[in-house]
């Protein structure tokens, strides 16, 4: 059988790190040990009953067997702005601000290939969401670091970025709540954002992934809550993470219409929408009681003050994230992230994460996921301790 040479373009692309943790997690797990995966970024609630309802009416439904329009239903568009109306206080146009996305990652790939060319420079977050590099990669352009240092609130400090690179660049993705970090925006630090956006013609791309996920009564910001963002930039919002919806495949955009509309070209090569039903289920749970997403973040500050506390107990001096569903944790003294992370497989059958997978600047640390039961965390707390790495409280 011949064996034909990839693209080139691919051959750019970094290697998939959450497959390869994955991997590495079931490869122990098949041997028939008892893992407890705290790496993982996978929601483990079930979508609530009323959107699947929806989605199982809808399905039965003729008219979704057909081709969508190829830029979304008019209903889900509305029901989006009507979101962003509720939610944040923003005006979005429906039909020249919102694109609807195959899952907030398809559109964090698309992006840079909509508005780069060969050698164009991206601002992109490190540590950060591995998938930005994805993107940056397909378009051959050039990311330029953005560190995420602890002593700044994981906030990037734009003073460290020269004139040359503010000059050079044309795209910035930013992600609060943050992924690995736990940390969130300011308002403060969002209208620094879009000055600087609007003095070096830089487009910004605001993850909102885990907007829904604040913690101690905080409240997530919208990065298009800021005055001038719609300007500058997009934010790109998921029901992954706030409805439970990961393996449903359903995002959007929303912002700029310039970048709005070269989304929906790129996609109008790409793709005839999504599946009618999802998108009809989609509205239902945009615009229906949110009380279930009320509930859900309530079990996740549930879920990270026992663990942060039990991790405190045993003496593994760690911060509570203020937001998303991560915690970023200091490694031990003497161990990189990688040597710490398969330490803990290897000895007591519990996985993280790495910090080093999300970019250099996440070497020292580890990230958990408050993903599991409090049974399951409250044992990995329990194995961790058996160690006898850290100094317990008295």
């Amino acid at each position: 059988m011949k064996t034909f040479r990839k693209a080139t373009r691919l051959d750019l692309l970094p290697e998939q790190f959450f497959a390869s943790l994955a991997g590495t997690v079931n490869a122990v797990v098949k041997d028939g040990h008892d893992v407890i995966n705290l790496g993982q970024g996978n929601p483990d609630q079930p979508t609530p009953p009323h959107i699947v309802e929806k989605l199982t009416e809808a399905a039965a439904s003729p008219s979704n067997h057909k081709y969508p329009p190829f830029r979304g239903l008019s209903s889900f568009k509305e029901a989006i702005a009507a979101f962003y109306h509720r939610e944040y206080g923003v005006e979005v146009d429906p039909e020249t601000e919102v694109a609807v996305l195959f899952g907030g990652k398809a559109g964090l790939v698309e992006i840079p290939q909509c508005l780069l060319d060969p050698g164009d420079g991206v601002f992109v977050p490190d540590p950060g969401y591995p998938d930005y590099l994805s993107g940056v990669a397909l378009a051959e352009a050039r990311m330029i670091k953005m560190p995420l240092r602890e002593e700044n609130g994981f906030l990037p400090d734009y003073r460290e970025q020269s004139l040359e690179e503010l000059e050079n660049a044309k795209l910035m993705f930013l992600n609060y709540p943050n992924n690995p970090t736990g940390a969130i925006a300011t308002s403060s630090f969002f209208e620094e954002t879009v000055d600087l956006a609007n003095r070096h013609d830089i487009c910004v791309v605001h993850d909102f992934a885990y907007g829904a996920i604040g913690f101690d009564g905080q409240r997530p910001i919208s990065f298009l809550e800021t005055e001038g963002a719609k300007d500058v930039g997009i934010e790109i919002y998921t029901l992954s993470k706030t409805y439970n919806m990961a393996g449903w495949r359903v995002g959007f955009a929303v912002g700029n219409k310039s970048v709005i509309e070269a989304i929906n070209v790129l996609q109008d090569h790409l793709y005839v929408s999504l599946f009618g039903a999802i998108q009809e289920a989609a509205t239902t749970a945009l615009l229906s009681s949110q009380d279930c997403v009320k509930a859900l973040v309530e079990t996740y500050e549930e879920r990270r003050d026992l663990l942060i506390s039990g991790l405190q107990d045993i003496g593994w001096d760690v911060s509570a994230p203020q937001g998303s569903f991560f915690a970023w944790l200091k490694v031990p003294e003497g161990f990189t992230s990688v040597e710490f992370s398969t330490y803990l497989l290897e000895t007591i059958k519990v996985a993280v994460a790495p910090g080093v997978g999300f970019g250099e600047f996440g070497e020292g640390y580890v990230r958990v996921g408050l993903l599991t039961t409090t049974e399951r965390i409250k044992e990995a707390i329990s194995r961790l301790e058996s160690l006898e790495l850290f100094h317990k409280r008295d």
